[in-house]
């Protein structure tokens, strides 16, 4: 027969925490976390780790309470089994995650968008470009803009005009010259 006498502090103390006793988890943690959390850091590694596991350790055993047995073994060797299988766990978990490497370790992935700061200097340059084709002459301005912002050759844009092709580079080259000597202001 178990007697009171006979139970350990920390069998006592299970015991109340198994009829509601809140207090009693108290004493439990007193009488146990240096142990469980030993036995959590040399499973994981690494002290937060250990910590958080404790923490699981202690809210499972709020669950499960009354799942300790007098007779079929000690109550800390009950607690550490409980503490090393939610070690182990959290071990497991972490190795399927593939052992990430701390956030602050990581390379920054390139960003495809382009920045606000080279935005904004693409904006004003666009504005300075067509500012700059508005003082061409309007052939100039049209071959320009026909031949470098929608592909077209020198070729077709001199059949689409209706002039020789010769005077078609005439025209874009002496309307480069213009926009070189504006753009440069």
């Amino acid at each position: 027969m178990i007697t009171a006498d006979s139970l350990d502090p920390l069998e006592l103390a299970l015991d109340r925490l198994a009829q509601g006793d809140a207090a009693a988890l108290e004493l439990v943690y007193r009488l146990s976390a240096s142990r469980l959390l030993a036995v959590c850091l040399r499973i994981l590694g690494d002290r937060g780790d250990a910590e958080d596991a404790l923490h699981d350790t202690y809210l499972r055993l709020v669950a499960k309470a009354n799942g300790y047995r007098h007779g079929r073994g000690s109550a800390m060797g009950w607690l550490v089994t409980m503490a090393r299988n939610i070690a182990i766990d959290r071990l497991r978990s972490r190795a399927s995650v593939g052992l990430a490497a701390p956030v602050d370790t990581a390379e920054a992935l390139p960003d495809p968008e382009p920045t606000a700061e080279t935005r904004l200097l693409t904006a004003e340059s666009d504005t300075r470009l067509d500012g700059c084709l508005s003082t061409l002459e309007d052939v100039q301005q049209i071959a320009i803009r026909s031949a470098f912002f929608t592909g077209l050759s020198y070729a077709q844009l001199a059949q689409q005009r209706g002039v020789p092709l010769g005077t078609m580079k005439s025209w874009v080259r002496r309307g480069l010259a213009k926009l070189k000597v504006c753009l440069e202001k």
